[in-house]
């Protein structure tokens, strides 16, 4: 495949540093063939026992967040200088809860994946259609708009160091997940819009990575699909076993 996978999990708020580290020991020797990218993205509070566990293994680094400034009055925050220290190598931006329960705009997701770009962070660019813009038929109009909104001003040199993760809101930890063929059409129309941003030819060195309910009984159908390039994962990778199967199902 011209595009390496990656097999993200997105722990959310679970797991201490003690469960973090034991939870990398147990899934490294799992997972030390799979032929795709994998990171584990823990809580920040947990990034340093997650930097201890990962060394010498295949097992990248990614954060939850991070803030779009490098320092300041920014009371909670954490700085992207102090994701590199901790060795983070990717961090998630933009996903649908941060966008719901936290107020994050287009703007500030543009702004997040620029800061994260700058400092040579990979940024995993969360866009999903909600329930109601589905029954709607708006989904392509929806993730076409994110997708424009997020990578505003990102040069193209820098393009295929972005991954974007498409995540439908309604799929998101409810245990239905889009279809394979349902994920790969949407996808598609991301992967046309990185066109018209950029070239044809550098939308398809860009990986997108479908979320919302992959688990380890269907990620071999979905990460079968053309245009699918892997998956951020939620529920699934807090189990190591599942987690495993899906990085080993690429």
């Amino acid at each position: 495949m011209m595009r390496r996978p990656i097999i993200a999990g997105n722990w959310k708020l679970n797991k201490t540093p003690s469960q973090t580290a034991a939870f990398i020991r147990e899934t490294a020797p799992l997972v030390s063939g799979a032929r795709c990218e994998i990171v584990v993205c823990p809580t920040a509070a947990c990034l340093f026992a997650a930097r201890e566990a990962t060394r010498g293994s295949n097992i990248a680094l990614g954060a939850q967040n991070m803030f779009y400034e490098d320092a300041g009055a920014f009371t909670g925050e954490i700085s992207p200088d102090s994701l590199l220290e901790l060795g983070v190598s990717y961090v998630i931006v933009g996903h649908s809860e941060r966008r719901a329960l936290f107020g994050e705009s287009d703007e500030i997701v543009n702004k997040k994946t620029l800061k994260a770009i700058e400092k040579r962070l990979k940024p995993i660019v969360c866009v999903g259609e909600s329930a109601l813009q589905r029954q709607l038929g708006v989904t392509e109009e929806t993730v076409r708009i994110q997708t424009k909104l997020a990578l505003a001003g990102l040069p193209a040199r820098d393009a295929e160091d972005v991954a974007i993760a498409y995540e439908p809101i309604w799929a998101i930890g409810t245990g239905v997940n889009a279809t394979s063929a349902e994920a790969n059409s949407t996808i598609r129309c991301i992967r046309a819009v990185l066109g018209e941003i950029y070239t044809a030819e550098l939308a398809t060195k860009i990986r997108i990575l479908y979320g919302g309910s992959m688990n380890a009984g269907n990620a071999r159908d979905l990460l079968s699909a053309s245009d699918i390039d892997g998956g951020l994962i939620g529920g699934a990778s807090l189990n190591s076993s599942d987690f495993a199967k899906i990085a080993l199902s690429v």
